[in-house]
């Protein structure tokens, strides 16, 4: 798989039936491997490694209902309270990061109403902050903390 702009981790691959999986430690079970799916772990790996996000607040694959029709977050981060905080939707390395994106990410938000949407295929990295009072959406220069995602949210 191609290198990534994110910390390298030794993930755990293996191969049955002539296809690669990579385990998935919040799954707790090996996916196929893709070049989403490779995103995905480096970036969730970097999350709770380097930014401090609690493994136990945070889930891959998570089902919503938008329109009648049945849709996947591909991370959902929360609060202590178990209430939806952070949207992740990642892109395969080939794929850029562009308006679209965000607005397949913003489409997911109609049903969970998080504070931050975060977007990566890996190579780029993107979150803004959403304000509800002021109808604002604002990028961040980086991502933040998990720490500092409460503090922000507890100064508005």
């Amino acid at each position: 798989m191609q290198p990534l702009n994110l910390p390298l981790y030794p993930p755990k691959v293996c191969r049955k039936n002539g296809k690669q999986y990579i385990f998935d430690p919040l799954r707790q079970k090996n996916v196929i491997l893709t070049p989403e799916e490779w995103v995905r772990q480096h970036f969730v790996h970097y999350l709770t490694e380097e930014k401090q996000y609690p493994k136990e607040l945070l889930a891959n694959e998570v089902s919503i209902t938008w329109e009648h029709l049945s849709r996947r977050c591909d991370t959902v981060v929360y609060n202590c309270y178990l209430e939806p905080l952070v949207i992740i939707e990642y892109k395969a390395p080939s794929v850029p990061v562009t308006q679209k994106v965000f607005e397949q990410i913003a489409r997911y938000n109609f049903s969970l109403r998080v504070e931050y949407l975060m977007v990566s295929n890996g190579l780029e990295h993107y979150c803004c902050r959403i304000d509800y009072a002021k109808a604002t959406c604002s990028y961040l220069k980086e991502i933040p903390a998990y720490d500092v995602l409460g503090k922000q949210i507890s100064e508005t």
